[in-house]
């Protein structure tokens, strides 16, 4: 009998593993509980079959196989999916690098043609010189003789038929530099083709102005990419404004555009530009969407547009994009961006700028490129925010904080912006607005201004940084908030959001502690700009400070902190918010922007900050800064321009300027000393005694002792009683007392001798003055890369406060 119920139960255990055929009731049941939950408990399992009539005679261990294949196929199907994709868009991609071959197989030929011509003009022209035809050799190389450009008539708005003229014009121009050889081309390092890369991109060499060039692929249709290009203001973060004043309808179905577009100067020290242009949008015979544009000047023809006071007229050269669709969706995209800037406009050191195209390349060319692929990824849910914000509201949220920030860096009449004069010295630039409600627009609630008679006031400063790299200072600035803010001005920008704006008593710097939370907000696709809130928590020493002791948030933008992005420049923006953060919140920004110039070769790579502001003269032709001899040796340069914007109430607004170029100048000094703590090579040789006569071991001493404390540990910032940039300030003889500096330059020669010495107990003073017992310290001395000599270290061991 026993062995009888133990062959049934074998049996029953055999029939469980076998393979089950479930009906079409039985999967729809299983279907609807694996939408709820894909991986059931065994709990659950079991509830299932009591509770559903049709799966009764199925064995729990077989449903938990159902869900486990189940899981299987869905994981194949969306494995399935991105493998589609995937090559779909390598198919793109190779049919796009096929392309790109064909266009370099026809410039390497006409170079070859060129280089060709060339010989034969040299070996002409060495066999016909004479002693006095220097010119005419060098002159018979230039075998390509300027096209002289055609001269139109000033044709009226309203004569369709030579607009078009010069639209066709403008394409044809436009799809030569596109697809074609009109410009020579040069591939940006860093930047390579691939299924999930920004795309090709180039940059032009020796032409005209300056000009840039990319083609990538989209997951958009060509109608949607065009519709987003066409809308610049929404991506492009230097258009102040894009007026479309005329729309001519063509025959071909296009349509002629003739708009006027303002930009924002990037720094406070030359003017903004603006265009006066003519698009052209039409398709070609393959369906390609094509959106060419191009100034209209005397020499192109064409109406007379608007000017603007304050404006520089620069010139767009035909420019563009080319949107084609691509087998399986998705789009493939050229842009060109070719401007000229009208570098003899700007002082001599900012040239470099407006004649680099790797910089218009990321604020402009690559800038389309990624936005159009920020929101093809958001299309397709690829893309996940915190804080329940929709995407379309983040992106707002940046685009707010940049504008307001280049607002607060231009400071346009029109927005109602005026100089206040300045108190002696000209380093730091107070601009003031008496009309918020024009400069914030009506659909914001600006009452609290008005209600109070005051307005907005800006102190802004702009400086030459040298071998400071952008992204690391900026990372800094953002990371050490504490290094360079003031708790009571924060808290002083904070009472502005308040009903009762200028409760605050705080009117100056004070320096109370406080640390920063970070909370991300959103991010783009490609991590080169962070959206997020900073949580400030304050804590006031003393009872009547209790109003200020709370904590405060800022609504923070920073960018460009990719150390491989050639010419990107780096910004750290921030505006004061309240605890509920609505969408049409007011923001106020303030920050930092570091915009690197072309690094200039030769010399010694020495590491300085100078005021651009108070040293700056400009011509109009030929520009000079106060010692620019000296900056043509450095390497590696960057524009650093600061603007911090407060409220004011009218009858405190003198004492709200004192307070903000106080507080400017204080942020100037502390990024000069972070500038110096994180540059390669902080000191140089230049620094230290010239004039003395002194033998070479006291000047190296001498020298040693000024570098010796440009880097500590958090022990010894503790022991000093400072902060890494604080510590700058800081030097040895002042904190080795009279008799540690007589040993130290008593042991001296045995360091340069043998590398290090020891140094008995002893007495230092921190930075607060109160005295520090050590009982023993170690000096040695640190070589560079060269085996030189290159500062002196201390150790000290087993220190304590008297």
């Amino acid at each position: 009998m026993a062995l009888s119920v133990h062959r049934d139960s074998s049996n029953k255990h055999m029939d469980s593993s076998k393979y089950v055929r479930y009906t079409p009731e039985q999967v729809e049941a299983l279907e609807r509980v694996y939408a709820e939950c894909p991986k059931p408990s065994s709990s659950k399992r079991q509830q299932l079959i009591r509770e559903c009539p049709i799966l009764a005679n199925i064995e729990p261990k077989q449903i938990k196989v159902w869900f486990q294949n189940r899981r299987c196929r869905e994981k194949q199907r969306k494995e399935s999916v991105r493998l589609q994709t995937v090559n779909k868009k390598l198919t793109a991609m190779n049919k796009l690098l096929m392309e790109e071959n064909d266009r370099l197989q026809k410039q390497v030929s006409q170079l070859v043609y060129e280089n060709g011509y060339m010989k034969q003009q040299v070996q002409t022209a060495s066999a016909t010189t004479t002693d006095n035809s220097c010119e005419s050799v060098v002159m018979s190389g230039q075998h390509q003789q300027p096209i002289p450009k055609t001269q139109h008539p000033q044709w009226d708005a309203n004569n369709p038929a030579g607009l078009l003229a010069i639209a066709e014009e403008t394409l044809a121009e436009f799809l030569s530099k596109a697809t074609g050889t009109a410009v020579n081309w040069v591939q940006m390092i860093g930047m390579k083709p691939g299924p999930d890369s920004i795309g090709i991109v180039a940059v032009s060499c020796n032409c005209s102005g300056v000009a840039a060039r990319a083609c990538g692929l989209v997951s958009l249709e060509p109608t949607k990419v065009a519709e987003i290009l066409k809308d610049r203001p929404s991506w492009y973060r230097d258009c102040r404004c894009l007026n479309v004043l005329s729309i001519v309808p063509t025959g071909n179905g296009g349509t002629i555009e003739l708009m006027y577009m303002q930009t924002y100067a990037p720094t406070t020290l030359a003017a903004a530009r603006d265009f006066w242009t003519l698009r052209y949008t039409t398709s070609l015979e393959d369906g390609s969407l094509v959106i060419c544009e191009r100034s209209l000047t005397s020499s192109s023809g064409g109406p007379t547009g608007p000017s603007a006071s304050n404006f520089v007229r620069a010139e767009m050269l035909p420019s563009g994009y080319l949107i084609r669709s691509c087998e399986g969706g998705g789009s493939i995209i050229h842009i060109v961006d070719h401007v000229d800037l009208d570098v003899w406009s700007v002082p001599e050191v900012l040239r470099p700028l407006y004649e680099s195209s790797k910089f218009l390349t990321q604020k402009l060319t690559i800038a389309a490129l990624r936005h159009i692929r920020q929101i093809a990824q958001e299309s397709n849910g690829e893309v996940h925010y915190g804080g329940g914000r929709q995407p379309a509201v983040l992106r707002t949220f940046s685009q707010r904080l940049c504008r307001g920030f280049n607002d607060a860096i231009n400071g346009f009449v029109d927005d109602g912006w005026s100089l206040m004069g300045n108190d002696g010295v000209e380093d730091v630039t107070i601009a003031i607005n008496s009309s918020p409600d024009k400069f914030f627009g009506s659909h914001y609630n600006t009452s609290m201004l008005s209600t109070f008679g005051g307005g907005i006031l800006c102190a802004k400063a702009s400086m030459l940084l040298q071998n400071v790299p952008p992204p690391l200072l900026v990372r800094f600035l953002r990371e050490h908030r504490s290094e360079w803010a003031d708790y009571g001005v924060d808290a002083y920008s904070a009472a502005s959001l308040k009903a009762s704006p200028y409760a605050v008593p705080c009117t100056r710097p004070v320096g109370f502690p406080s640390s920063q939370v970070i909370l991300p907000l959103a991010q783009t696709v490609e991590h080169e700009e962070f959206l997020e809130v900073v949580r400030i928590e304050g804590h006031a020493f003393s009872p009547e400070d209790v109003a200020l002791a709370r904590d405060m948030y800022l609504l923070q933008l920073c960018s460009g902190v990719d150390e491989n992005a050639i010419g990107a420049c780096a910004q750290l923006v921030f505006a004061p918010i309240d605890e509920s953060f609505a969408d049409d919140a007011l923001l106020l920004p303030s920050g930092f922007r570091v915009i690197p110039l072309d690094p200039k070769t030769g010399g010694p790579t020495a590491t300085r900050t100078l005021d651009l502001a108070s040293t700056l003269e400009v011509g109009s032709g030929n520009a000079r800064l106060a010692g620019e001899d000296d900056l043509n040796n450095y390497n590696l340069r960057s524009v650093l321009t600061i603007a911090f914007q407060f409220t004011f109430e009218n009858h405190l607004r003198d004492n709200v300027a004192a307070m903000a170029r106080q507080y400017v100048r204080s942020v100037v000094r502390s990024v000069q000393r972070v500038a110096m703590a994180i540059s390669p090579s902080p000191f140089t040789t230049q620094l230290g005694p010239k004039s003395l006569t002194s033998p070479p071991e006291a000047l190296t001493l001498a020298r040693w002792i000024c570098r010796s404390y440009s880097f500590a540990n958090q022990a010894g910032l503790d022991m000093l009683e400072t902060t890494l940039v604080a510590l700058q300030d800081i030097m040895l003889d002042k904190v080795l007392d009279e008799a540690g500096r007589k040993i130290l330059c008593f042991e001296f020669s045995k360091i340069m001798q043998q590398g290090f010495a020891y140094l008995p107990a002893g007495i230092c003073v921190s930075s607060m003055n109160r005295p520090v017992s050590y009982e023993q310290a170690i000096a040695w001395k640190v070589l560079d890369d060269h085996d030189s000599n290159h500062c002196l270290a201390f150790m000290f061991m087993n220190w304590s406060f008297v």
